[in-house]
C-alpha cells in the first residue's frame, strides 16, 4: 500500500454546530472533526498563526509512517513534514542526527515549529540526547537542533511536552517517565553549543504520579505516568503542571525555576482536578485540560471555577491542545482503547469554540 493511500483521511467538515443545552453525547458544544487518519496514532497538535496544522505520531510501535506531518487544509491529507527524509528515522528505527526518531510533541511559536524528540523509541530507554528540532515555517527548513545536556535527562526519561518563554529565554518541559521538569536555556543553545539544560523538582511529590491506573468506561487502564501536562501563563509568569495519573494541579512562579535553586519551596497546589493529559491557557486566563476518565474537556476560569467545554463520543482521550482564531483544537489519541493492532482505528483532530465566542 502506498504512503499516500495509508495516510487516508476524512474530508474537512465545513459546518460548526453549537448545541442548545447540555447532553451526555455532545456536552455544551458539539466538537467539529477537522481531519482524521486511519492506522496512525497521533498525539500532538499545533496550529500556527497562519492556520497551518501540524501533528505528530510517536514511535510506540513498528510501522509508524511519519513522526511529524502537516495536514493539508484543502484535501485533509497528512503529509510528512518538512519532508520524507527527516521522517526516515522512525521507519528505519535508527538514531541519526538528521531525522526525527521518537517525537512526542510539536509546538508552533513565533513562526517556528518546535519538534520535541524524546529519543526514547518504544519506551526502551533514551538512546542519545533528547532534543528539540527547530524549523523555520517560512522556508520549511531545519534551523537548528537544541540538545539536552546530561543534566537535563535520565536514561529512562520520556520528555513529554514543552512551553516556550521568550522573555526569560527558556523552554520548559515535563518528563512523564522520570518525574521532573526540565529547563533549557535558549541563549546558549542558539550559540551552536549543546546548550544548558537542567532539572528542577526531580522526583518531587508535585511531579510524581499519584496512582498507577485510571478507570475509563468501567475498565482499569494500568499505567504510571508522571509530570505530563504543562501550561505557561506569560502574563503572570506562572508555570502549571500536572501528572497524568493524578488529580492535583500544581504551579510555580517561573522566577523560581533556577538551576540549583530551591524550587520545591515555592511549588503551590492549585486545585483538585480530573486526570488530564495536555493543558493550555488562553489569553483570558482559562486553563483547559481533559477529564480522561469521563470523556470531557474542562476549563478552569480565572476565578477558580471549573466548567465543561465539550464531552461525549468525540472526546476519546483528548491528548494535546492548540488555540487558533477563537477555537480550541485537540487530538484524540485513544490511548485507553489500544490493545493490539491499530490498522482499523481512526485518530482525529477536532475543534470547539472557546467559551464566550
Amino acid at each position: 500500500m502506498s504512503l499516500l493511500r495509508r495516510l487516508l483521511t476524512v474530508s474537512i467538515f465545513t459546518l460548526l454546530f453549537t448545541a442548545n443545552g447540555h447532553s451526555a453525547d455532545t456536552g455544551p458544544t458539539q466538537a467539529e472533526k477537522v481531519s482524521a487518519i486511519q492506522g496512525v496514532q497521533t498525539t500532538g497538535i499545533t496550529v500556527t498563526d497562519a492556520g497551518r496544522i501540524f501533528t505528530n505520531a510517536p514511535n510506540w510501535r513498528d510501522g509508524v509512517p511519519f513522526a511529524v506531518a502537516e495536514v493539508d487544509r484543502d484535501t485533509g491529507e497528512y503529509l510528512p513534514y518538512p519532508n520524507s527524509a527527516m521522517n526516515r528515522c522512525v521507519a528505519d528505527s535508527t538514531a541519526r542526527d538528521d531525522c526525527f526518531l521518537a517525537v512526542q510533541s510539536v509546538v508552533a511559536h513565533d513562526n517556528k515549529l518546535y519538534v520535541l524528540d524524546t529519543r526514547n523509541p518504544k519506551f526502551q530507554g533514551v538512546v542519545d540526547a533528547p532534543r528539540i528540532f527547530v524549523l523555520d515555517l517560512d522556508s520549511n527548513k531545519l534551523e537548528r537542533v537544541l540538545l539536552l545536556s546530561n543534566a537535563g535527562y535520565h536514561p529512562d526519561s520520556y520528555i513529554n511536552d514543552l512551553r516556550i518563554d521568550r522573555a526569560a529565554g527558556r523552554i520548559y518541559m515535563t518528563d512523564s517517565n522520570h518525574p521532573g521538569l526540565v529547563v533549557y536555556e535558549l541563549a546558549q543553545g542558539e550559540n551552536g553549543d549543546k546548550g544548558k539544560s537542567y532539572r528542577v523538582l526531580d522526583d518531587h511529590k508535585s511531579t510524581r504520579a499519584e496512582q498507577d491506573y485510571l478507570t475509563i468506561d468501567g475498565k482499569r487502564w494500568n499505567n504510571t505516568v508522571h509530570s505530563d501536562g504543562i501550561a505557561l501563563d506569560l502574563k503572570d509568569k506562572v508555570l502549571y503542571f500536572h501528572a497524568l495519573t493524578g488529580y492535583t494541579l500544581y504551579a510555580i512562579d517561573t522566577r523560581y525555576l533556577e538551576d540549583s535553586g530551591d524550587a520545591a519551596a515555592h511549588v503551590r497546589r492549585v486545585a483538585r482536578t480530573s486526570a488530564p493529559d495536555g493543558m493550555i491557557l488562553d489569553q483570558q486566563g482559562n486553563l483547559y485540560f481533559a477529564d480522561l476518565e469521563n470523556h470531557k474537556i474542562l476549563y478552569r476560569d480565572p476565578a477558580g471555577e471549573t466548567h465543561v467545554l465539550v464531552e461525549g463520543d468525540r472526546v476519546r482521550w483528548a491528548d494535546t491542545f492548540s488555540i487558533h482564531d477563537g477555537m480550541l483544537y485537540y487530538t484524540n489519541s485513544r490511548i485507553h482503547e489500544v490493545t493490539g493492532p491499530i490498522d482499523d482505528m481512526e485518530f482525529g483532530i477536532y475543534r470547539v469554540p472557546l467559551p464566550g465566542l
